[in-house]
């Protein structure tokens, strides 16, 4: 408990201290969403499920932040220690492997919460939120940014380069946010591409985000919920054999 403690405290103080390079850029990046599309476009498209476009993408806009910075944390820490050679030095300790993997995905889930949070104030400007159910909206933001957190400790694994840990959240992350249901709901799209997009997983983390803020989803919730802890379960045992195996660690 002490090493993992000290693992976490050092996560957490290694983004909080850039707190504007961290924290702040999402703060800005909501608002702007809510400005463009809320404001501007969301006028021109009425109403979605009996809410208003600028209420409807609220949940969609916190969980796209709390996504991207959950797997940026811990993307970006944990190739910073095989850069610097630090993590040599964990592995070299009488530590087991899930303490240092729980440690790193503890800071990704940190900055995780405290941005959906911050995320959330914000929007707070834009839209009155009234929570429909508090303990799915939980469950789904600390799932998520733990489902995000592992990502990211994978794509720092396999990573040999700093160019090497944006190629993933540039070409694939992204793109699955966006056509993930944060902007739209499933039900305007064609019916082929409705069917598309039930591929996505992210479209199933947005949707019981959703359910659990407004009360309507285009997903059963307890779908969602299986799909999730299901992911969550595969990446971790994954991750903990890529730390066993020492893949991207050794020459």
């Amino acid at each position: 408990m002490v090493a993992l403690k000290t693992i976490v405290v050092k996560e957490y103080l290694r983004f909080i201290r850039i707190w504007i390079q961290t924290i702040l850029p999402p703060a800005i990046t909501i608002g702007l969403y809510f400005i463009i599309f809320g404001e501007i476009i969301g006028s021109q498209i009425g109403d979605i499920d009996g809410y208003k476009y600028m209420d409807y993408i609220v949940p969609g806009l916190i969980l796209m932040a709390v996504i991207t910075n959950a797997y940026a944390n811990v993307v970006s820490s944990f190739f910073s220690a095989k850069f610097h050679h630090s993590i040599e030095e964990m592995l070299v300790s009488p530590l087991p492997n899930y303490i240092i993997l729980l440690g790193f995905v503890s800071g990704g889930l940190a900055r995780g919460i405290i941005v959906g949070i911050v995320a959330t104030i914000v929007s707070l400007f834009f839209s009155n939120l009234n929570i429909h159910s508090y303990p799915v909206t939980f469950a789904v933001f600390i799932l998520t940014s733990i489902l995000f957190a592992l990502a990211g400790f994978i794509n720092a694994a396999y990573a040999r380069s700093f160019d090497d840990i944006t190629i993933i959240p540039t070409f694939v992350l992204t793109p699955l946010i966006y056509l993930g249901g944060v902007f739209y709901s499933i039900k305007m799209l064609p019916e082929i591409w409705q069917t598309v997009s039930l591929v996505n997983p992210i479209l199933y983390m947005v949707n019981a985000f959703h359910y659990g803020i407004l009360g309507v989803s285009d997903i059963d919730v307890s779908t969602a919920f299986i799909i999730i802890i299901v992911f969550i379960i595969v990446l971790f045992y994954f991750s903990l054999r890529l730390l066993r195996l020492g893949v991207g660690l050794k020459p």
